[in-house]
């Protein structure tokens, strides 16, 4: 049986990726982790875990030994996402991975892509977000690595990867349960949606197609999805209102990022707030937030109830009027969506009763 090492493993994504390949006798599954309390969740397998720095060339070779196929899904600011690109392709190339499947992402053509937007329209790194930033030039990197050959090569671009566990599904059921959800004019807007296990499936093609190295692949759900198809769903299982319906912003007004939004994509910053003093952490927290509000509220004064406001991702991504094709995944891995957007949605609900979720919290 083959083995498939994975970065990114204790992920929303990489665990459940390990669990469809171990449970599912796909292969054998190595997670990738710098350390190993971040296995806890998985540690209910018998795997074969290694710890390796994903900056750490040496390390990474070590760990891929032995394997025919390496999976990176890794999350994090852009220090992570960029910087882990080289160590990782070459590690591949001295351990002879055979194929490296790149998880990247549909917000490499923005939170709103322009109509006729497919894995053919060129990319800008000088988008408002820094993690579109961050994603594009990780894969230009990929693209120059792989004139040096060596190993191959498959991007994936899936959008809004919904599941158990998934943020989209719990923050969503937070904001509706709390209400404070909001939907841009009536949620009109096309929620690019991709349930977890139908990523699952083309990362596995992603693998396994001959054809398909040296490629690049938008995948997403079969149907079209709103943005009230999804809240609705979660609405009334909830059994609440739905949400209120607010009117769009101007995109020009959301193009600068905000000061914490650039403190946070700030490369390095990750690496280096572990070494600031809690007290000093907390003091610039406080500045941070005390800059981006436009208005200070006296402390003398009882709290208002504050207008429901989209934060600017979800204004960008609600104004999406563009499903983005999956035509060439089909055509070239053979990929469809096992599970429909309804059945994922009804798994997802499943395990937010599971996770005790109720409208109190």
């Amino acid at each position: 049986m083959r083995t498939i090492a994975i970065i990114g493993a204790p992920g929303f994504i990489g665990t459940r990726l390990v669990e469809v390949f171990y449970l599912g006798g796909v292969a054998r599954v190595r997670p990738i982790v710098r350390q190993f309390t971040s296995l806890a969740r998985l540690s209910r397998f018998e795997l074969d875990c290694r710890m390796a720095d994903a900056r750490d060339e040496a390390a990474l070779t070590k760990a891929f030994e032995g394997c025919d196929a390496v999976v990176n899904a890794a999350i994090g600011d852009t220090q992570t996402i960029e910087g882990i690109i080289e160590p990782v392709w070459k590690a591949c190339v001295t351990a002879r991975v055979r194929r490296l499947v790149y998880l990247s992402s549909g917000s490499v053509h923005g939170q709103a892509p322009a109509q006729g937007t497919d894995e053919m329209t060129p990319l800008s790194d000088q988008q408002w977000h820094w993690y579109n930033n961050a994603k594009v030039r990780a894969e230009w990197k990929l693209a120059e690595l792989r004139k040096t050959g060596g190993v191959e090569s498959v991007v994936l671009r899936p959008t809004i990867v919904f599941g158990p566990r998934s943020r989209w599904v719990w923050d969503t059921a937070k904001e509706i349960a709390n209400g404070r959800a909001c939907l841009l004019e009536g949620g009109k807007g096309i929620c690019n949606t991709i349930y977890v296990d139908n990523l699952v499936n083309a990362i596995q093609l992603g693998i396994d197609k001959p054809t398909a190295a040296g490629k690049t692949f938008l995948v997403g759900d079969e149907e079209t999805v709103t943005w009230r198809d999804f809240y609705a769903a979660i609405c009334q299982h909830l059994n609440a209102v739905e949400p209120a319906s607010v009117p769009a912003r101007e995109m020009t007004a959301i193009r600068e990022f905000s000061l914490v939004e650039k403190v946070r994509g700030i490369s390095g910053m990750q690496k280096v707030l572990p070494l600031i003093p809690d007290p000093l952490k907390r003091a610039v927290k406080g500045a941070l937030s005390g800059w981006s509000e436009k208005e200070k509220p006296s402390p003398w004064r009882l709290r208002q109830a504050g207008s429901i406001e989209l934060s600017s991702e979800m204004n960008a991504l609600q104004q999406c009027q563009w499903r983005l094709p999956h035509q060439r995944a089909a055509e070239e891995l053979g990929y469809r969506a096992p599970v429909s957007f309804e059945e994922g949605m009804r798994r997802s609900l499943a395990w937010l009763d599971f996770a005790g979720f109720n409208l109190a919290r």
